[in-house]
């Protein structure tokens, strides 16, 4: 890791020298579903100048290349672009490619940000002041995970400065593997998705025809979704509607429950989820309990509660720890359980509950997590933070 001189001030400004780099890493293409590294580096662009690559795109007799889109003022999204023919010299091409962008850039600071391990293959050379691993998920218990990631992540931790975790299940697994690890569990945008309390948005054109009570599900149908226990659930109440929205991928679409009250609307922007929502009369998170749910913190737990609706879920480590266990969500392993805790649900007076909703939002927004972050990078550059800077909101473990 290169120590460069840090001498600049950190005053926010615009100008390229005076901001750092922060070059992201990540397995998630930004324009797939909106989740917890959009949400963090659009906060971080306000004060780095942020750069995100995804995964190379492999493209039959492509030149090798980055393919550039501006997504705000300082952020900005790298694509690399390969011929599959010279696959086997990725790695080379892509260090080659990131080394000569990076340079043009011209910042005083790098840091390095990564959500996949993998990609220290191509980067572990390349020079930067920082390098931080945001351990989201448990990416080699996922379907189709390479064998080298954990491999991978070995070698990250041990170039790592600082790690965040997603949730506290991963951060007991990790927390005696590196000196300066965080919890940093996910947060919500309360604010956009409170627009679907009331039900004053209009009901969305492809669900307005179904009947009620609807219970949804948003989110990546994949090996994390327990399809059978869906099945179950909609068989076990024909005259129940159950919602769900998001793309299918990793799993065979054929294979998933077909029943007349299962509707499949596909993907949605982050946008127009309350108001899907605003129409529900259930939150319904059916999770498989197995390697690659083990550490998963979901982001749509918060999210559904900001929206007012009452949540049943399967019995997810960090749900239960974070909202069961305080009530604010009810757990179910089977699904006669859900149907029993669906039905009280519904029929209970919305108040106190949401009140005990909001009080616990209030101090998990997306703006407080990465203010807590930012003042720990900061922190580990050695870089002080000016008086105008608004001092971390909350402890973290």
């Amino acid at each position: 890791m290169r120590h460069s001189r840090l001498d600049f001030e950190y005053r926010g400004a615009s100008q390229s020298d005076a901001r750092p780099l922060l070059v992201c890493f990540s397995h998630l293409r930004w324009n797939f579903v909106w989740q917890r590294p959009q949400h963090l580096l659009s906060h971080a662009s306000e004060r780095f100048d942020v750069v995100f690559v995804e995964e190379p795109i492999f493209e039959a007799g492509a030149m090798a290349r980055l393919e550039r889109k501006r997504i705000g003022p300082s952020l900005q999204l790298l694509v690399p672009v390969i011929d599959p023919a010279d696959a086997h010299e990725a790695v080379w091409i892509l260090q080659g490619l990131l080394a000569q962008e990076l340079d043009a850039l011209g910042h005083t600071t790098r840091i390095f940000w990564y959500y996949t391990p993998a990609a220290i293959a191509f980067t572990s050379e390349l020079p930067r002041d920082l390098t931080l691993y945001d351990n989201m998920d448990e990416l080699s218990a996922f379907k189709g995970a390479s064998d080298t990631l954990v491999a991978q992540e070995t070698a990250l931790l041990g170039q790592a400065d600082l790690v965040f975790t997603g949730g506290h299940s991963l951060h007991a697994a990790k927390c005696d593997r590196h000196p300066n690890i965080h919890c940093f569990p996910s947060s919500v945008d309360a604010a956009h998705f409170a627009r679907a309390r009331g039900s004053v948005t209009a009901d969305p054109a492809d669900q307005a025809a179904i009947p009620h009570p609807r219970l949804g599900f948003f989110g990546v149908v994949d090996e994390r979704f327990d399809a059978d226990f869906l099945d179950e659930l909609a068989d076990l109440r024909p005259d129940w509607q159950f919602v769900i929205l998001g793309p299918v991928v990793k799993i065979d679409p054929a294979g998933l429950p077909r029943g007349p009250n299962i509707h499949w609307l596909g993907p949605k922007s982050y946008a127009e989820l309350p108001d899907y929502l605003a129409h529900w009369d259930l939150g319904l998170m059916p999770f498989a309990l197995n390697a690659s749910t083990r550490f998963i913190s979901p982001t749509k737990t918060p999210e559904f509660l900001a929206a007012g609706l009452p949540v049943v879920s399967t019995p997810i480590v960090d749900v239960v720890r974070s909202y069961g266990e305080i009530g604010l969500v009810e757990i179910a392993e089977t699904p006669i359980q859900a149907v029993l805790a669906a039905e009280a649900l519904m029929a209970r007076p919305r108040e106190p509950w949401l009140t005990q909703v909001d009080t616990r939002l209030a101090g998990g927004s997306w703006e407080r997590t990465w203010a807590d972050m930012e003042a720990k990078i900061m922190a580990a550059l050695g870089i002080p933070i000016l008086a105008s800077y608004s001092p971390p909101l909350r402890e973290t473990a």
